[in-house]
């Protein structure tokens, strides 16, 4: 039986500023708990229906397991229709950005995205074309809020976050930094090379002047009907497509 501190521990993590007084965020569902325990993560209790024990019987047996009821688990899940497994997962060390890190690689950059959905669907782009960092102005929404953590399906377990001032610290990384702008050269034109940052920006307001100041290559994706703008997930996917067909060369 869950006790009241375990309930109001779990439920504060719903808020930011518990996640990071704790050090802990909430993952929900079978597959998405079982990938984050499999992972370089360190998994500290994972809460679960009786039906779901056979299932979590190989994961390590340093993780902290605790059967719960139906209704325990409605009280502790961020969601209206509990998936039946959630776990409590430590927030990782943020790695040091240097240029050794992302070296032959390409990442991401975001300027304060906000929307969870948005940023999780970017970590799960970013996961499929098998980009592995992605670098966060200090006002994207936090990578470890529930509805994030949710819609990267499992793929915030292989995605490294690190949260920064984007103007102080991208320009000493010594790479080639492209940016998402609507006065930039064809995508479709662009040599992208085999290491770069990508920077994309604000839902509504783009990327800011002072972000916009340190890309070297403004990029943009060529408009031919008559839509407004396009939204940053998609516009991040059409761009980790095209790098990546673009080092298959």
């Amino acid at each position: 039986m869950l006790s009241k501190s375990q309930i109001s521990l779990i439920t504060s993590l719903q808020h930011k500023k518990y996640r990071w007084q704790h050090q802990l965020f909430i993952v929900e569902g079978y597959k998405s708990v079982t990938e984050f325990a499999q992972s370089h993560y360190e998994t500290d209790i994972i809460y679960h229906l009786p039906e779901f024990a056979p299932k979590l019987l190989n994961l390590s047996k340093k993780i902290n397991f605790q059967e719960i009821s139906a209704a325990e688990m409605l009280k502790i899940s961020c969601l209206k229709t509990p998936p039946g497994v959630l776990a409590l997962v430590k927030i990782p060390l943020q790695s040091e950005l240097n240029y050794n890190l992302l070296h032959k690689k390409f990442s991401l950059a975001l300027d304060g995205v906000q929307d969870p959905g948005n940023l999780g669907t970017i970590i799960r782009t970013a996961d499929w074309f098998g980009i592995g960092n992605i670098i966060c102005s200090e006002d994207t929404v936090d990578a470890y809020n529930p509805k994030v953590v949710q819609a990267t399906m499992g793929s915030l377990s292989r995605v490294n976050i690190h949260y920064t001032n984007l103007p102080d610290v991208l320009p000493h990384l010594n790479l080639p930094i492209f940016g998402a702008l609507l006065n930039g050269q064809n995508i479709y034109n662009t040599n992208f090379g085999h290491e770069a940052i990508l920077v994309m920006g604000n839902e509504g307001n783009g990327i800011r002047p002072e972000t916009e100041h340190i890309i070297n290559t403004p990029v943009t994706i060529p408009q031919a009907g008559k839509a407004e703008s396009l939204n940053v997930a998609m516009a991040t996917a059409i761009f980790c497509s095209e790098i990546s067909r673009n080092t298959l060369k």
